[in-house]
């Protein structure tokens, strides 16, 4: 029923990243069925009150509570780690300065990536665990040169693109139990085992931000994301006055404030940011096409080093998109160029480039600012 351990003995200690919700909780409880010996840990990462500004409203006291509720049910200790401050470090900081340098970030693989697949990995193996495990819709395969990371049984629940980051290393020492399943699937085993979070509905939002007003949190942490300045069109020509780059992202249509280009009926997307002159520039929809697109950190899991001629692969340029043909070669120090064999409309720097090969993912790379 689960992703099977074969190479790790019943009984043998298993940490669980338990977030209160109903995958992790199923994880501990199917490892604690099968005869594993579970011990579930739940990060402290964040006060939202104080990150809104506003008093009594952590939002994370539920989820832990949850899952506190879920280990006295099935049995396991359940420990509580403040990584609060590591989690603001690598986390809330790094989403503030990626907005302010006119990307858009995606906290939740710098999460995986840092505070869960470093530093919570780590607190597993002092633990003495054989491993750890998660609640994300991946599979982890023994392949002929070690563990590979292969996307979820459930094409519409896989989570492979925000998990691109995690090492090879890290991925020996990891465990995804519910890579085969559906959520329909997992929902049941809860129910079945009478879990308190069985109909517990699946969080949307990014953790720190449930409410989606993402630029409220940027503009405390950096005010400068909200000075004024210049909406210009291609040409340099001044059309209005914004709010903020921090409401803009690449590719945006709506809410832009003007209307077509002058003279035509054409609507305009924004097509890239300017944050050191505080513009936004705007355009027709055939500026946002890209066909080369620049990486950096980037993190190969094919085995060895990136083939310098290059690998034809399919890639994901935002988490819901189909994967889209492709070649990736190395560039630079620790950096990939991708061609796309078609053009892509709206790649935004701050966003991941996942690589993918028959459901194999073969790592992936940080996007960066296009030259001009």
């Amino acid at each position: 029923m689960i992703e099977p351990f074969s190479d790790i003995a019943r009984g043998s200690r298993v940490v669980v990243a338990m977030s209160g919700g109903v995958d992790s909780s199923v994880t501990a409880a199917l490892l604690a069925e099968a005869g594993y010996d579970v011990v579930g840990i739940t990060l402290q990462l964040y006060d939202h009150g104080t990150a809104v500004g506003r008093k009594g409203a952590c939002c994370a006291g539920q989820d832990i509570h949850d899952a506190r509720t879920v280990a006295d049910r099935i049995g396991i200790p359940h420990y509580v780690l403040d990584y609060e401050s590591r989690f603001r470090d690598a986390v809330i900081e790094d989403f503030a300065d990626s907005y302010l340098r006119g990307e858009t970030p995606i906290p939740c693989v710098r999460c995986n990536q840092t505070v869960k697949f470093r530093d919570l990995l780590a607190t597993a193996r002092d633990l003495g665990a054989a491993a750890l495990a998660t609640g994300h819709y991946v599979r982890r395969v023994d392949g002929p040169a070690g563990a590979e990371m292969h996307c979820a049984a459930d094409p519409a629940k896989d989570q492979s693109y925000f998990l691109f980051a995690t090492t090879a290393e890290q991925l020996g020492f990891l465990r995804f139990p519910l890579g085969g399943l559906d959520k329909a699937e997992t929902r049941a085993i809860a129910e079945r085992l009478a879990l308190p979070v069985a109909a517990k509905p699946d969080s949307q939002d990014i953790c720190f931000v449930p409410d989606g007003g993402y630029a409220r949190i940027v503009e405390k942490l950096r005010p400068e994301a909200s000075e004024s300045g210049e909406i210009v069109d291609l040409d340099g020509a001044v059309l209005a006055r914004h709010d903020g780059i921090v409401n803009y992202t690449i590719g945006q249509r709506k809410g832009i404030g003007i209307g077509g280009r002058r003279g035509s009926a054409d609507p305009l997307y924004v097509v890239r940011l300017e944050p050191a002159l505080r513009r936004v520039v705007v355009g027709p929809r055939a500026a946002l096409a890209c066909g080369r697109i620049a990486l950096g950190e980037v993190n190969w899991l094919g085995g060895g080093a990136m083939p310098t001629e290059g690998v034809a692969i399919r890639v994901k340029l935002r988490s819901t998109m189909a994967p889209v043909a492709a070649t990736v070669r190395p560039a630079g120090e620790g950096g990939a160029q991708v061609t796309l064999d078609d053009p892509e409309y709206g790649v935004s720097p701050g966003q991941a480039c996942v690589f993918y090969d028959n459901g194999r993912v073969l790592g992936g790379g940080w996007i960066r600012p296009q030259p001009r």
